[in-house]
Parts: structure tokens; sequence; C-alpha cells
């Protein structure tokens, strides 16, 4: 199982037109963090896109150009590029520009997006949320399947025969889709063979059960091998030496985010309770590596999964440096259990058969 980061880079507005400066050590930040992922052994590291003074990242290939000089190993990924608001066709030449800048490390993870901004900034109606997504990414997947393409649609004016440059360094670029809990998301991903990643952000785990396996079945349908098509799980994350600690640290932070998006959204305050029972009960991966271990094995034994996001929540309200120390903690004492008992486990199955 792949294991890695996701970040939306949130920050502290600067409110005002230029001299952004908490926007210039939030950026260096990231860059930080990516670097380090890669020095510890992650697998991946994940941008997501988004339109609002509270988040830093409105180009994540952009700054994952950046990192790709600063970094080895790590694969680099959106998380999600709102491809609803987003021309498919830039959308590739980005990606593939940053696939060729990498040596091949570049991945897209496209999703409808969870905001709205990004809609009336470019020009898009909200009615038609679902169509856009569901014609982009039909353009989206054959720009990547082949060097000249003809498609019409009803969002983006035609093409017809024409090149789309450059072309990434691998084969094709991964495109994941990126789901919450929409049934028709899941059936949409296995329909069309794409790996899917489920952001697990309030109930318990055991509840997206029937929603990965709405994704397996309708793979199968479809004619797709479902024991080659990838699935990552993501779940805010935190880890501090201990328990309480991990827990102590990180609530004002997630309490003030989870409260300023609840008020618009017209969610129920977060308190303490709640945020305890989430660490214990629920997707909230927060506390000590031994506890962050068992729930990621816990999540996989639940779901199979290929991939885990580990969803970081930063920016000017908490110390960077405990940001680093979860991030060194994911890498060299958590990463090396799970692999291990993910490997005697997948031994121990082989030699049974």
């Amino acid at each position: 199982m792949e294991l890695g980061i996701s970040s939306f880079g949130e920050i502290s507005p600067d409110g005002v037109a230029g001299k952004a400066i908490n926007a210039h050590q939030r950026m260096q930040q990231l860059l930080e963090e990516i670097k380090l992922a890669d020095e510890v052994g992650l697998d991946v590291f994940a941008l997501g896109e988004h339109h609002r003074p509270d988040f830093v990242i409105s180009a994540p290939e952009v700054i994952l150009a950046a990192a790709a000089t600063i970094t080895k190993n790590i694969r680099l990924s959106s998380s999600v590029t709102v491809l609803s608001s987003a021309d498919p066709v830039r959308v590739f030449q980005n990606f593939a520009s940053l696939d060729l800048i990498s040596n091949g490390r570049a991945e897209i993870m496209a999703g409808r997006g969870s905001f709205i901004e990004s809609f009336p900034l470019f020009g898009y109606d909200l009615q038609d949320y679902d169509e856009l997504f569901t014609e982009k990414l039909d353009l989206l997947v054959n720009i990547n399947r082949q060097e000249l393409v003809s498609w019409h649609g009803k969002h983006r004016a035609a093409i017809d025969n024409l090149g789309v440059y450059p072309r990434p360094y691998q084969s094709a670029l991964p495109i994941w889709l990126a789901v919450g809990g929409t049934p028709a998301s899941a059936v949409r991903a296995g329909r069309m063979n794409l790996p899917m990643t489920l952001a697990m952000l309030g109930g318990t785990p055991d509840r997206f059960v029937p929603l990965i396996n709405l994704f397996r079945q309708s793979a199968k349908d479809a004619g797709h091998d479902v024991k080659q098509l990838p699935l990552g799980i993501n779940s805010h994350f935190y880890a501090a030496d201990q328990s309480q600690q991990a827990a102590d640290e990180l609530y004002p932070p997630y309490q003030l985010m989870m409260n300023r998006i609840g008020k618009e959204r017209g969610w129920p305050p977060l308190g303490r309770e709640q945020f305890e029972y989430m660490r214990q009960y629920g997707p909230l991966t927060v506390g000590s590596p031994q506890q962050i271990i068992d729930k990621i094995l816990h999540f996989h034994e639940l779901f199979q999964n290929t991939r885990y996001l580990a969803q970081l929540i930063g920016g000017q309200q908490f110390p960077h440096k405990k940001t680093l120390h979860a991030i060194e903690l994911f890498g060299t004492k958590i990463a090396p259990v799970i692999r291990k008992e993910l490997a005697t486990k997948k031994e121990t199955i082989n030699q049974e058969d």
C-alpha cells in the first residue's frame, strides 16, 4: 500500500492586493513539507486546488513542479483538480509538463470540488455542476489516451483531429477520481476503470464499505479487472509522540477550520467531545504512531485500499515545526511498520493458497 500526504495549504489571509507575506511563507513551508516527505520515504504528496482566501493553493501543478526540482522519488499529485471549472486541455498540458520535469512522477486527481468559488470565477453555471464534470472528464481521458484528439461536447468548443502537447514522460498520466460519499461518483469511477480516492471526513469508516463495494462491482460489471484497480483512502491526520499531545495540539486549529467551513454549510459547531469521538471511532487519524498504525491497518482491513493519504491541517495557526515532526513520524515510525505488517500478511495468504 502506498502511503502519502495531502494538503490544502491552509493560510491566514493576507487581505492585501500585493506583498502577500503570509502566502509567501506558507508556500515555502509547503515545499519544505514535500521535500521532507520525499526524504523520509513516503510515496505520494498531493495538493488540493481551491480559490478561497483561506487556502493558498489555486495552481497545484505549479507548486508541484517546484517540488519536483527538490525531490527524487515521491509521486506528485493534485488533490483535487477542480475539473468542472477547468479546461481539460490546459489541465493535461500542465500535468504533462510536470511529468516531464519530474521524470514521470505526475498524477491528476480530478474531482468536482467541495467548494463552489471557482464556478463564478471562471464563468460557469452551478446548474451545470455534474454535466460539466462528466463532459470534461471524458475529454481529459481522451486526451490522455491519444496524441490527436477529435471530440465534441456542449460546454466547450469542439476539437477536430488536433494534437495536445507536450505528451507526458509516462505512457499515460495516472488520472484518479476523488469522491466524497456520492454513489454515482463511485459508479462512474468503476465503470470508467479509473482509480478512486475516497475522502472520509465524518461518520464511522465502516459506513463507506458499501460505497467501495459499489465502485468495484461497477468496474466488474463493465468488464474491468477489479484486482488491478487502485483505491485510495483519505482522512485528516496528525501524529505526535504521545496520544494526548497529538489531540491537544491539533484540536484548536482543527476546530477553527471545521467551524469556519461548517458555518458556511450549516453544520453544527464541532466541540471537543465530537473531536474525540471521531478520533476514537471515526476516520480522524490523530494520535501516537502506534494509534495511527492501528487505524490505517484497520482502514486496509475494511477496504483493501492500495493507497492511504494523510491530510494535514496546517497554516499560520499551527507551528510548522510540529507539522514537519508529524511528517517525520509518518515516514520513519509509522510507514515502515505498516509496510512490514502488510507484507507479512500477504506472504501468509500466499502460503495458504
